[in-house]
């Protein structure tokens, strides 16, 4: 039973819905765990040092979310191939393909502890941060920039797992490193009082412990693929190919995470308890987002193994199946959001009227959650097919040119006497806005087909390079 229960998983064959859950479920559950990476930085740093400190480690979000773009290409390029090869049976591809991840990841890695701490200070200016907060969003920044690898090998590996369709192990993995991570974050700042720099180590050594446990589970599913010093060695062939379906994606979020910046900008002229009420609204927004992004990854790895067997009358099914179900379930969570949202705002702060403007900014986009659920999931599909290129377009429509500047826009039109900084409850219903809209482009983009001329794409390379 316990083999069966972290055996890779055959998604080509069962009910689509069926075992789409079951895959979802456990990623959905490591989902949560990572995100309480962050929270509990937050929950510890607003009880033990203060609002101004809440609002450093948001501050310094969007910035560290930029760092990270490689890292994003690099998994989503890996979730492609490693459940295309996976579903077509290719052994020495599949190999291949894992090699090119390890180095990769290991040169985004330099990269980024290099470039990292030198960029980190002249962005914090650029985006007007706040001199009360600025000196604790660098030295959160420096210390995470300094300890990336862990987290770029753990996601890169888990992307791997999943994409072999081992959800469990990653969840399992990932649960031991959020409780490392807790007892860390509460002995630094509580006990030691390193304040935001003892929450940033504390991820770091988390991550760090998280990398290594999934690298030995690599390493030990030999039925699978072999995980040999031959494969260490750079190829051409399957380097280009996981830059190829990576880039849209690392573009993407890129932009994305630019963006974030432009409107991080705008988020601070309204202040710091504005400032730490995003942070808050930000926090829980990552949890009620999960399944969404849960349910679009498992979208991913359904719609490539499948696709690496034939059986797009699958892909379609799962697609429709999939996100129907998808939408239910956000609803459910953002309904007990709402319900419970106060109580749990509480634990950031002990500020009442923190709380309540975080509440109503929350109140604001809880219908998106629902909607985004389309846009996820059907891109989800997209790139399981190999088509990385339409999702990038579309998350660039949504999050650049409708998001930013909407939010510009309906902020200086509520300008008034009272409000000289405008309303800032404009820059949540600019979010809602552009989630529609791109739920919208996103289901037109689908139904017009063109991304199934991708399929079996990925599948045909490995056979050339194998």
């Amino acid at each position: 039973m316990k083999s069966r229960l972290f055996a890779p998983v055959d998604m080509t064959a069962g009910d689509p819905v069926i075992q789409i859950i079951k895959f979802t479920i456990p990623m959905l559950l490591g989902n949560i765990a990572q995100q309480l990476y962050n929270t509990v930085d937050s929950i510890i740093v607003g009880r033990f040092v203060g609002d101004n400190a809440l609002a450093a480690v948001g501050s310094a979000g969007p910035i560290l979310n930029l760092m990270l773009v490689l890292f994003m290409g690099i998994s989503v390029g890996a979730s492609i191939m490693v459940s295309q090869f996976f579903g077509a049976r290719q052994r020495e591809s599949l190999s291949k393909t894992i090699g090119a991840c390890v180095i990769l990841t290991g040169a985004a890695s330099l990269a980024i502890m290099v470039i990292g701490p030198l960029v980190t200070m002249p962005l914090l200016r650029l985006l007007g941060t706040p001199e009360s907060i600025i000196g604790w969003c660098r030295n959160y920044l420096i210390i995470i920039c300094l300890g990336i690898a862990g987290g770029g090998y753990y996601n890169i590996f888990g992307g791997v797992l999943r994409g072999l369709g081992d959800s469990m192990s990653a969840l399992i993995y990932l649960l031991a490193a959020t409780g490392i991570n807790i007892v860390l974050d509460y002995v630094f700042v509580a006990y030691l009082g390193l304040g935001v720099a003892g929450v940033a180590l504390a991820t770091v050594i988390a991550q760090f412990v998280s990398a290594f446990l999934t690298l030995r589970r690599l390493t030990r599913l030999t039925d699978y693929f072999d995980m040999k010093r031959e494969y260490l060695v750079p190829d051409r062939g399957y380097i280009g190919q996981l830059i190829r379906l990576g880039i849209p994606s690392g573009v993407t979020q890129a932009i994305f995470s630019m963006s974030m910046i432009v409107v991080q900008s705008l988020t601070n002229t309204f202040g710091e308890q504005f400032i730490a009420a995003n942070v808050i609204v930000m926090r829980i927004d990552g949890f009620v987002i999960l399944p969404a992004l849960s349910f679009g990854s498992a979208m991913t790895t359904y719609a490539g193994q499948n696709i690496g067997a034939g059986r797009m009358d699958r892909v379609t099914e799962g697609a429709r199946k999939g996100t129907l179900t998808a939408m239910v379930i956000s609803a459910a969570v953002t309904g007990l959001i709402l319900l419970f949202g106060k109580p749990i705002m509480g634990l950031f702060t002990t500020t009442q009227a923190l709380i309540d403007l975080s509440y109503r900014m929350m109140q604001i986009i809880a219908f998106g959650y629902i909607i985004i659920e389309i846009t996820q999931c059907l891109c989800g599909i997209m790139r399981g097919a190999g088509d990385t290129v339409r999702p990038m377009w579309i998350s660039i429509a949504t999050s650049v040119a409708i998001r930013v500047p909407l939010a510009y826009i309906l902020v200086g039109l509520t300008r008034t006497p009272e409000l000289p900084q405008g309303n800032c409850a404009m820059m949540y219903v600019s979010m809602l806005i552009s989630w529609s809209l791109g739920a919208v482009i996103t289901l037109a983009v689908y139904r017009m087909g063109r991304w199934k001329e991708k399929a079996n794409m990925v599948v045909g390379e490995g056979k050339k390079n194998g």
